[in-house]
């Protein structure tokens, strides 16, 4: 089927590219790009690269061949995904070098950096480095059901840091990223074809006429059925919309970066036999694409096991396994996770008013100080945006003086300073973290159980960090102001 392509990617020399200029024209915007010259420094531009600038096999096989990864069968489909099978890096790269005919095999979703992390194959680009999930990933699991054993369970998984490796043919169907999170994938080697779509056009790959099937008291709910791959004969009585849709495509050489933003459905060609890095990430620009596309599939799985809810003891309850199995996490899993986020952003806070000489000087013009408020700020936006929308569930309970007790917590905050001294280029500022902020909070109360608590919380730190200080204006305008110049 012939696609109406729209236009190219842009691409863009990354070492030319400022990253208040990137946040603002890509992240903000929520656009692709395709970035050159930020792997040059990489030694698994080194390693893993033969010097016929094809896959060096034997490398992997030699350091990495015991480890047990997941490898697509790109010509079997089994549902909305290609099918899955486990096996040694070496078995693969057996199956590799061997040619077989009878199916091309993609090793995808290899937790590598989890597996060797003293191996330092990369450094993330500063583009990229502002990672919530991931460094939240690190301390904390995303979601935790005590009723299924999770060990291999990639809800739970332990971080989104990426591996893939394919022979030329091998792809990936149409889909959009787990959470709705931004993505960004660094080719090692190799050549990808990426085909975009936006995601205001996103209705027209849905089947809107097949009835969709749930069984009560299962974890999934088959949310929807949609187009697979894009180059397919594609119904036009289940899909009459999709001839409509207006591609944007881009062929990404080796030693470049896409970054993918929220929501845009993408299909992945491998032209060549390709190694690539790939990271799912989000933070404080696109929180709010998470939370909508969160309610949005809560909401659609709710409608499709309606007629069950008279006869299901715990119909809200089922409704948020279904959602977190879909999706990665639940309601209260994400509200967990924004609110260690925020006490952190605001420990980090209290960290640098402590830190400074002069009390007003720390504040005034400070790129982290400005930063860690935008990401309160887009906190509290959504903050909002739940207790508006009344949505129901269990929200769970964080104990700010439990967690701030929590040696995982202290990590987290830890890790969240790393963060900023590296987007800002602040190398002499201290990561280090203290129990702080224990007295400006003994009126306050410990708990933080709701949006609205989460938003009481966010505007006492903000106030109790403004109080005696002659630049109250950045934190507090920043909070208060920011939030219109937000994506909607």
């Amino acid at each position: 089927m012939s696609l109406k392509i729209g236009g190219q990617i842009e691409k863009v020399n990354g070492r030319q590219l400022s990253y208040s200029e990137f946040a603002e024209k890509y992240l903000a915007q929520n656009q692709p790009v395709l970035l050159t010259g930020l792997m040059d420094d990489w030694t698994a531009s080194k390693h893993w690269v033969s010097a016929n600038a094809q896959p060096n096999l034997l490398f992997f096989s030699t350091h990495f061949g015991k480890s047990k990864v997941q490898v697509a069968d790109c010509d079997t489909r089994e549902f909305t995904d290609q099918k899955r099978i486990e096996m040694s890096v070496s078995e693969f790269i057996n199956h590799w070098l061997q040619g077989s005919r009878e199916s091309v095999l993609y090793l995808k979703d290899w937790h590598f950096v989890k597996e060797y992390p003293e191996y330092q194959a990369y450094i993330t680009p500063r583009f990229f480095t502002d990672d919530w999930l991931n460094i939240y990933l690190d301390n904390y699991g995303m979601h935790v059901d005590p009723d299924t054993d999770q060990v291999n369970n990639d809800i739970c998984c332990s971080d989104y840091r990426f591996v893939y490796m394919g022979a030329k043919g091998s792809w990936t169907p149409l889909h959009a990223d787990v959470f709705r999170s931004y993505s960004w994938s660094a080719n090692v080697c190799g050549r990808k074809k990426w085909l975009f779509l936006p995601p205001q056009q996103v209705n027209l790959l849905f089947d809107r006429h097949e009835q969709l099937l749930a069984q009560y008291g299962t974890k999934l709910v088959n949310m929807k059925n949609t187009v697979y791959d894009i180059f397919d004969d594609i119904s036009e009585i289940k899909f009459p919309g999709f001839k409509k849709a207006i591609w944007l495509e881009c062929t990404q050489d080796q030693n470049e970066i896409i970054f993918v933003p929220s929501g845009w459905y993408h299909q992945v060609h491998n032209l060549e036999d390709t190694i690539s890095i790939n990271h799912n990430w989000f933070n404080g620009y696109n929180l709010s694409w998470v939370w909508d596309l969160l309610l949005r599939d809560y909401k659609e799985a709710k409608e499709y096991i309606e007629d069950i809810k008279d006869i299901c003891d715990d119909f809200e309850g089922l409704c948020q396994r279904n959602l977190a199995a879909n999706t990665g996490m639940n309601f209260k899993d994400f509200f967990i996770f924004i609110s260690r986020l925020s006490l952190a952003n605001v420990v980090e806070l209290y960290y640098l008013r402590g830190e400074s000489s002069s009390e007003s000087s720390i504040w005034h013009c400070s790129a982290i100080v400005k930063h860690f408020a935008l990401n309160l700020a887009s906190i509290r936006k959504i903050a909002l945006k739940m207790k508006s929308e009344a949505v129901q569930g269990n929200f769970g309970i964080i104990n700010l003086w439990e967690t701030l007790s929590d040696p995982k917590f202290i990590k987290l905050c830890a890790g969240l300073g790393r963060i900023y001294s590296v987007v800002h280029e602040e190398e002499n500022w201290s990561c280090t973290v203290k129990k702080v902020l224990m007295a400006d909070f003994e009126k306050y109360g410990s708990q933080v159980c709701s949006p609205e608590d989460l938003v009481t919380f966010i505007d006492h730190a903000v106030s109790e960090l403004s109080s005696n200080c002659n630049e109250q204006s950045t934190l507090l305008s920043v909070l208060y102001e920011i939030q219109p110049r937000q994506q909607k």
